[in-house]
């Protein structure tokens, strides 16, 4: 009778349950930055084309950009660039095809929470990020580039960029079908990289189109980073300010309109 109860209460391995959530999340990060890696197609735009522009436009006189080096004026629109390629196009293009395959369907019924994958998908953004911008400071240097301003400053106008992105990406990728999405993913990159500010100065446009083109996260994240890295300005608080706004409004909109099937 006793070993009978003994086996009964017994301790058994391995014990069924989820994983800790801290660990699925770094398990689903991994995961979704190694399919990010892995995409020719996704690292054609969010590396090479933003590394490419970064050398043809440094090294040929194709836009006046003022007095002063090329690349000054370039290197802070191209780091903009390039969070908008990761945290926006690429981002809803990856995320609209994985609804249209039932992908999200079947993790929304894992023990991994959804909240939890969208963290995941962020944190792969960053990193991919990070390794964006360490090969693109790279390349700056090598043509001659000379940053100024706080540091602080420029992680601030990264961080709340790639919000403002990630939550838009989010909001198309999860109320448009899986091909509209890749077609306005990438009309909207087209646009915003030549009237955001990125390559072609906002001063070319008429004072009525700056004024509009000023409040886009994009311009605000490329005449911030400029603001600082080029001329040294202090804490850009309007850009941030604006950043933040679409932020908010991006997140908060994807968080109550996306659909996962």
């Amino acid at each position: 009778m006793s070993a009978e109860m003994s086996a009964a209460t017994g301790v058994f391995a391995p014990a069924p349950g989820a994983a800790p959530t801290v660990r699925m999340i770094r398990a689903q990060a991994l995961l979704e930055t190694r399919m990010l890696l892995r995409n020719g197609e996704q690292l054609l735009l969010t590396v090479v084309i933003p590394a490419l522009l970064l050398v043809l436009f440094s090294a040929v006189d194709i836009v006046d950009t003022g007095a002063g080096k090329s690349v000054d004026f370039l290197a802070p629109g191209i780091l903009a660039l390039a969070v908008l390629s990761t945290a926006f196009t690429g981002q809803a293009i990856a995320t609209g095809f994985e609804r249209r395959y039932g992908v999200l369907k079947r993790l929304g019924a894992s023990p991994l929470p959804r909240w939890a994958l969208m963290t995941a998908k962020t944190c792969s953004v960053l990193v991919t990020e990070l390794l964006q911008i360490a090969l693109l400071v790279v390349i700056a240097f090598a043509l001659g580039w000379s940053p100024h301003g706080d540091p602080l400053a420029v992680v601030l106008l990264l961080l709340l960029g790639t919000a403002a992105f990630s939550g838009l990406g989010l909001l198309m990728a999860g109320t448009l079908k899986a091909e509209a999405t890749l077609a306005a993913a990438n009309l909207v990159f087209i646009l915003l990289l030549v009237a955001g500010g990125v390559i072609v100065p906002l001063s070319k446009f008429s004072d009525g189109v700056q004024s509009v083109l000023k409040l886009l996260p994009i311009s605000a994240l490329s005449d911030g980073l400029r603001d600082v890295l080029q001329h040294g300005a202090g804490m850009p608080w309007g850009d941030l300010g604006i950043l933040a706004v679409w932020a908010v409004v991006g997140l908060a909109a994807a968080a109550r309109f996306f659909r996962w099937e």
